[in-house]
């Protein structure tokens, strides 16, 4: 189940670039998005996750929560970092979160192999370039540092950082499951039609 719903573009609200969570939802599921990150760095508004819950579900979508654990038991699944990994114990919130998607962020290969190791569903993997959106990301993989991840790990790899127009079918080329997209989504005039082109881009990558 996992692995057919983890394809194409991975959508991130963040709270920190989007004023408005869901009308920016909904205008990325229009664009074609189904599968959507609610991330909230100062903290989860439990309204704003009901109602993109609600949003996501009406729409077809999953919602998976980053960071918040216990607000992700609401939603459709948790993305952890590897600090969480280093704080919890993985193998029992993956029991916890039963047929809740866990997607936990990998730098390395060797992250991606522990990962799949402690139950994931999909590893999400970057900065594929250079970004704005995490002081903390890294120095850039590129493609050919993708490529080492997606070969170490049989889980669908969700890359991230700077991603957009111009580079999504590299993405593609190099072997992920999944583009998820920050910047490129929350600063356009128009999500719906940023999300479409998007991917419309995919999807002729992968043909």
């Amino acid at each position: 189940m996992a692995e057919a719903t983890l394809h194409g573009i991975y959508g991130i609200i963040d709270a920190d670039a989007v004023s408005e969570p869901l009308p920016f939802a909904g205008a990325l599921m229009r664009g074609g998005i189904r599968v959507l990150q609610y991330r909230a760095k100062a903290g989860v508004d439990a309204a704003v996750l009901e109602a993109l819950c609600r949003c996501a579900h009406a729409g077809g979508a999953r919602l998976i929560v980053n960071d918040d654990f216990q607000a992700a038991l609401q939603a459709d699944g948790w993305h952890a970092g590897q600090e969480d990994l280093a704080e919890h114990d993985v193998v029992r919130l993956r029991r916890v979160l039963g047929e809740r998607l866990l997607g936990i962020s990998c730098g390395t290969a060797a992250e991606a192999r522990d990962a799949e190791a402690a139950g994931a569903d999909y590893v999400g993997v970057g900065p594929f370039a250079a970004t704005a959106s995490k002081a903390d990301a890294g120095r850039p993989l590129g493609s050919a540092g993708l490529r080492t991840v997606v070969a170490a790990t049989s889980l669908p790899v969700v890359a991230v950082g700077g991603i957009g127009p111009a580079n999504v079918a590299a993405v593609a080329a190099s072997g992920a499951a999944m583009a998820a997209v920050i910047s490129a989504l929350a600063t356009a005039a128009d999500p719906a039609s940023a999300a479409r082109d998007l991917v419309r881009r995919w999807a002729a990558a992968m043909s």
